[in-house]
């Protein structure tokens, strides 16, 4: 059993029959009240994200969740399907929705990681961090270099996102997928 002050980001606990990750927790003392810790979790199985408070006396069960890896094989319609890495017969599909905001960073052949609970395939991780081709950005104007400045740049995914105005349109960079922001130029 873990208790209230176990609870950090990455913990991983079950609420009302159902697994969450601890995404942010943050303790909170208002003035004669007793603390509470604020979070923000993920439910593994739905992807979605929302804020909850817990109170000292709380206690919680550890979700049990085994990891596997698994390749991305494809998209259609917003579903993407998977494989075990080492075994291409054995596939799964996940929903958009379902894996949440770190769907723009999937690309083809991609390693993630598999969320087993309870004997079922439940969602996906993405690595912290992965390397993606800039395929579209506006160039930079003369002048601009010398002043510290973002623009908005296409990613092979589709995906959007900052990035430094040196940036051009065929290099690749690293994007953290827990933030969606630029981290650096690879060479």
């Amino acid at each position: 059993m873990l208790t209230y002050s176990d609870l950090k980001k990455g913990t991983k606990i079950i609420l009302d029959g159902q697994p969450y990750e601890i995404l942010e927790a943050r303790p909170m003392k208002k003035a004669r009240r007793q603390a509470i810790l604020q979070t923000r979790i993920r439910d593994l199985i739905s992807g979605s994200v929302f804020s909850r408070n817990f109170q000292p006396g709380d206690t919680f069960e550890t979700a049990e969740v085994l990891k596997f890896k698994a390749k991305l094989l494809y998209s259609h319609k917003n579903r993407y399907f998977f494989s075990e890495k080492d075994n291409p017969a054995k596939r799964f599909d996940l929903g958009s929705e379902q894996i949440g905001e770190g769907v723009k960073f999937l690309k083809s052949n991609q390693i993630v990681e598999g969320l087993i609970f309870k004997g079922k395939i439940i969602n996906i991780s993405l690595p912290i961090k992965v390397q993606l081709k800039v395929i579209e950005a506006p160039p930079a104007i003369k002048g601009e270099r010398a002043q510290p400045g973002t623009k908005q740049a296409t990613l092979e995914t589709g995906a959007k996102i900052n990035v430094p105005i040196f940036i051009e349109e065929g290099n690749t960079i690293e994007i953290n997928t827990e933030t969606g922001e630029y981290v650096r130029r690879i060479e």
